[in-house]
């Protein structure tokens, strides 16, 4: 059966083991005693997420959690981004198409946004609301790949607005570092 809870900690587990080394990696996914191994997902992703600030800066912080992405869904979302690219000349034309809007992209003055009104994460089902952004920094992680291989450049992605940070909605501005359209 596919187990959301195990994926979680063998991805954050590798991902602050390749930061730091595998002691740090252990007490982070597991807590001391690995008493985290008992907590309800929510708990368990807010006391991780805890333990990861504590143990390193912001920028390693966000660095590992967008090496947490999961990659679910990838090749569908990328065979779409890739369309609307050929189906636009530039990023004004790209986030008005009507398929970009369903999917939750929109542009405003040349710069590109990606909107969700809920959150999907199944690791937050039933958490309420989360203390800082960190867990969801995952996404920014996911639409940088996706951005990155469909735009054939490096891209930045802020994440702006989250809705388990009480936002109304979940909100990344997309930022590509090179020439999409020729």
């Amino acid at each position: 059966m596919f187990d959301i809870r195990k994926i979680q900690e063998q991805v954050i587990y590798g991902a602050v083991k390749s930061a730091s080394n595998d002691e740090t990696a252990k007490e982070i996914v597991y807590g001391k005693d690995e008493l985290a191994k008992t907590e309800d997902n929510p708990t368990w992703v807010k006391s991780t997420m805890k333990r990861l600030e504590k143990h390193f800066d912001n920028s390693t912080v966000k660095e590992i959690r967008m090496h947490c992405q999961c990659g679910y869904g990838m090749d569908e979302k990328l065979k779409l981004v890739k369309e609307l690219v050929e189906a636009s000349s530039n990023m004004d034309e790209f986030g008005s198409l009507d398929k970009a809007k369903a999917a939750g992209l929109y542009s405003e003055n040349g710069q590109l946004y990606l909107q969700f009104s809920f959150c999907s994460c199944p690791m937050l089902e039933g958490a309420d609301r989360l203390e800082t952004n960190t867990w969801c920094q995952c996404t920014t992680g996911y639409s940088k790949v996706l951005f990155e291989k469909a735009f054939g450049c490096k891209v930045d992605v802020e994440l702006l607005k989250s809705i388990k940070m009480g936002d109304e909605k979940c909100l990344m501005k997309i930022i590509p570092q090179g020439t999409i359209w020729k």
